[in-house]
């Protein structure tokens, strides 16, 4: 049993006109996410997806998409991104993939799960601050930093150590989150897996290393080159 990692499938089952194909580096993206897939999780694996899963504006939009997730080998946790618009309240995202059949895949939304010893958690976080910030986003970031911290205190009181996930980088060029980042500090935090990032001239900008004692680990399909990336 293995647990592995990739973000940003941008799946297009849904709308094929929404391809990332034209894209640099996404070509055939959908076939190659399938077969990397196949040919590395097994039934028993769980696989984390943070963020940015599926084009359909609307859960029914969306289903296509869900549906290829599910026939793929391994238990799924998925996270929102910033282009997931279908995503709405628990209940109503519950229902659905209860309502549809598509039992290998759960939500990580103010909570947590158990992979042997340690608590899978995370949020989509969001923008990193700058000096000016616009008064929805300091209402959207405080959001994040909250649910960040429900699903992390959610694992410690089983007695987990966290591993976190987000959509947004927590650090990106010169740019910091510092309320995602202090977080991740009162909380010890030693890994923080991330998407979001595209493109070969904005991967070389990414923190993918050691920083103030958190590893930091960039897991956007396109830098993956669509193959889940292992974490244990």
């Amino acid at each position: 049993m293995s647990l592995y990692v990739i973000a940003d499938l941008h799946l297009c089952f849904c709308d094929p006109s929404k391809t990332m194909s034209i894209f640099p580096g996404w070509e055939n993206y959908q076939e190659r996410i399938e077969q990397h897939w196949r040919e590395l999780i097994k039934p028993e694996d769980t696989v984390v997806i943070p963020g940015d899963i599926s084009w359909g504006m609307s859960l029914q939009q969306a289903a296509p998409d869900f549906r290829f997730i599910n026939e793929l080998p391994g238990e799924k946790i998925i996270l929102k991104g910033n282009h997931d618009y279908w995503w709405t309240t628990m209940r109503k995202m519950e229902d659905f993939l209860s309502q549809e059949q598509l039992n290998t895949i759960r939500i990580l939304h103010n909570n947590h799960y158990r992979y042997e010893n340690y608590g899978i958690c995370g949020t989509r976080g969001w923008v990193n601050g700058t000096d000016t910030k616009d008064v929805q986003d300091e209402k959207v970031l405080k959001r994040e930093v909250q649910r960040l911290e429900m699903s992390i205190q959610s694992a410690l009181k089983e007695e987990l150590e966290p591993i976190v996930f987000m959509h947004y980088p927590p650090i990106f060029a010169s740019n910091f989150n510092y309320d995602i980042l202090d977080v991740l500090y009162r909380y010890k935090i030693k890994h923080c897996y991330y998407g979001h990032i595209h493109g070969r001239s904005a991967h070389e900008l990414c923190v993918m290393n050691t920083y103030d004692d958190i590893d930091f680990h960039l897991i956007s399909g396109d830098y993956l080159q669509f193959v889940p990336e292992k974490i244990f």
